[in-house]
């Protein structure tokens, strides 16, 4: 199964555990994981039993690489189901939106690669476990998409104007730069992720979920902590100030301007930038009208304004030409739209944020 579930007997109570079992596509995402992962996360919110879930993601390379976006490229282009892209995003927000609203304690616990939907899915888990080995990024710009799965919301509560800085580059963040800023709780080696589900299995949990989120959060506080001196050097706590200073402004095309004629020396800076620089136009706009957008929304909200954004964008012929361009053909020279932003028309990008919709017509049905 490409979701394995499993619930784990405690002393007092079960744990659900959520595996994403497909190593061999760095577990990315499809409809039938998501759908999986949804109807076990519904059963656990009301069995009584269940006192706290774990999600994670199977093999050594990967938590999760985001959505399978190979499968959505072959619906776009006539190759598969053409409802398939609609249902694809409709049902991964709704789930991302379920671990937000879950009723109970949820702990992720990532490692390797967590980008795009992985992300989503671990910003959304009460308690983000870490190894020494990850990787963060939204990297939606080189697709002609856009930084999706609730990041209007969380890359919104990053400090800065680093949120907007991740989502025009794909910066690729490591492991002390998610616990620099906030994306990450807690580090831990890959051989105690084992020893934390025993750990885990030892207690007795009430089933009341204050009670137990006390208890875990005193059981993750005595976790023997690394010695994080020992973690590889942050790439933000050299470039934050030049990030704050260069992604200020108030105009969209200035800042894009900023930030590609910033002379530096440094490989992570510079390929921040080629991302900036070949990455879709549309796209930077949707990055910089979400950001805004969101300040003032709900989560609720927000996830319906990012589904409205990705129905328009499978639309639009960019989504599909980011994608032949990284995967298909693998030239990464995708011919956008638009050439630069200063091109981009403004209703183009008014046209991703409509509908609007409220409880009575919102397609994912969030309560």
């Amino acid at each position: 199964m490409p979701v394995e579930v499993q619930e784990l007997p405690c002393r007092e109570g079960h744990i659900g555990l959520l595996t994403l079992n497909s190593p061999d596509t760095l577990n990315a995402l499809t409809e039938e994981m998501i759908i999986q992962a949804q109807e076990a996360l519904d059963a656990w919110a009301e069995d009584d039993r269940i006192c706290l879930v774990v999600l994670r993601g199977a093999g050594d390379r990967a938590f999760c690489a985001g959505g399978n976006i190979r499968t959505l490229y072959d619906a776009l282009k006539g190759q598969g189901d053409a409802e398939a892209p609609a249902r694809f995003f409709t049902s991964e927000y709704r789930l991302d939106y379920s671990v937000h609203r879950f009723p109970k304690p949820v702990i992720g616990l990532a490692h390797g690669i967590v980008m795009g939907g992985g992300l989503g899915l671990l910003s959304a888990c009460r308690y983000r476990l870490v190894t020494p080995d990850v990787t963060l990024a939204m990297p939606e710009i080189s697709i002609g998409l856009f930084p999706d799965v609730g990041a209007s919301w969380f890359l919104n509560r990053l400090p800065g104007r680093l949120g907007l800085f991740m989502g025009l580059t794909g910066a690729r963040l490591n492991v002390s730069d998610a616990l620099r800023v906030g994306l990450a709780d807690l580090v831990i080696e890959p051989e105690q992720a084992s020893a934390l589900l025993s750990r885990l299995q030892d207690e007795r949990w009430t089933g009341e979920a204050a009670a137990d989120d006390n208890r875990l959060f005193r059981l993750l506080s005595q976790i023997e902590a690394l010695d994080y001196r020992s973690l590889a050097a942050g790439h933000l706590e050299q470039h934050e100030q030049t990030i704050a200073r260069l992604s200020a402004g108030d105009e969209l095309p200035a800042v894009v301007d900023q930030l590609l004629s910033a002379r530096n020396e440094d490989p992570w800076w510079q390929a921040c930038q080629q991302t900036l620089r070949q990455g879709s136009p549309v796209t930077a706009w949707l990055v910089w009208h979400q950001l805004q957008k969101g300040q003032q929304m709900s989560l609720k909200d927000i996830f319906r304004m990012e589904l409205a954004m990705a129905q328009e964008c499978t639309r639009r012929p960019d989504l599909v030409e980011g994608i032949r361009a990284l995967l298909v053909d693998k030239d990464r020279s995708p011919v956008w739209s638009y050439p630069s932003v200063a091109d981009v028309p403004e209703d183009v990008i008014e046209r991703h944020f409509q509908p609007v919709w409220d409880d009575t017509d919102d397609p994912m049905g969030l309560d």
